[in-house]
């Protein structure tokens, strides 16, 4: 697949995506980035400590966050955006899921989107995704449906509509990532069961996104503060690599670089 100038083999390797938040009120790192020269070290940081790609967000998606206009979410991002693809060689992606947001966000120089509804919210963003033809990762969002009470039948009922949307928008299959959307909706042991399972979802025939990075079920189980929850969240690197992630989305990105290096060294000799 290719993001930006960047070819990612997903079928042979693994990558890692690092976290840009420019928000006031992200869980763990809200406020920290919200400036253009902070969200621009912290891009070159990302480069630095041997990430593949850099997700940026503009509103936090966090249990009980307040929502934004897409003029406010615009507002933070877009500037962050143009210095970024002007210093740091890395392919951006926007986390959003409003279709004019990602539609400016392209046109600034992101090359991905991360759309936490699954395509199954605002339908411009579809939209926009087929017409720029860009990769959008999906994401199981429980959020948005009721369970059926087996985490893994909620994902074969979330995808296969998210797959039929993606057709109707014309959005080329090669462009699609799969999140089965760690702590969105479900219960800590449902979250643990998807990452344990995750191979389930290589039947779909795409690549597949972790993201549980500094999660709840992380800090939590720990009994630590959200930004202590580096070891927990490399236990989930390690066995989401095992079990099919193709791409691992995190804060901490030179620990779980290091990690991923020596999980594909094990996975490779087999």
């Amino acid at each position: 697949m290719i993001i930006g100038n960047k070819n990612f083999d997903f079928t042979n390797e693994s990558y890692i995506m690092g976290i840009l938040n420019i928000t006031p009120d992200s869980f763990s790192d809200g406020g920290d980035y919200n400036d253009d020269e902070s969200a621009l070290k912290r891009a070159l940081t990302i480069k630095a400590e041997g990430g593949d790609i850099i997700d940026i967000g503009g509103e936090s998606t966090k249990p009980g966050a307040e929502t934004i206009s897409a003029e406010e979410e615009l507002a933070r991002i877009s500037e962050p955006i143009k210095k970024i693809v002007q210093k740091v060689e890395l392919p951006i992606s926007v986390d959003t899921y409003k279709g004019v947001v990602a539609a400016k966000a392209i046109e600034v120089g992101a090359a991905m989107i991360n759309d936490i509804n699954g395509l199954q919210g605002d339908p411009r963003l579809g939209e926009v995704v087929a017409y720029y033809k860009v990769p959008v990762c999906v994401m199981m969002n429980r959020r948005l449906f009721e369970s059926s009470g087996d985490i893994l039948k909620d994902l074969d009922v979330f995808f296969q509509k998210t797959f039929k949307l993606a057709a109707s928008f014309g959005i080329l299959s090669d462009n699609l990532i799969l999140d089965p959307g760690i702590g969105f909706g479900i219960t800590a042991e449902e979250s643990f069961k998807l990452i344990s399972n995750l191979g389930y979802m290589k039947k779909y025939g795409y690549p597949i996104l972790l993201g549980a990075s500094r999660k709840r079920i992380i800090w939590q189980t720990l009994g630590v503060e959200p930004k202590k929850g580096v070891e927990g969240t490399l236990a989930t690197t390690a066995i989401g690599i095992y079990n099919g992630a193709s791409m691992i989305r995190v804060h901490d990105v030179a620990e779980n670089v290091k990690c991923l290096k020596i999980a594909r060294e094990i996975l490779n000799n087999k």
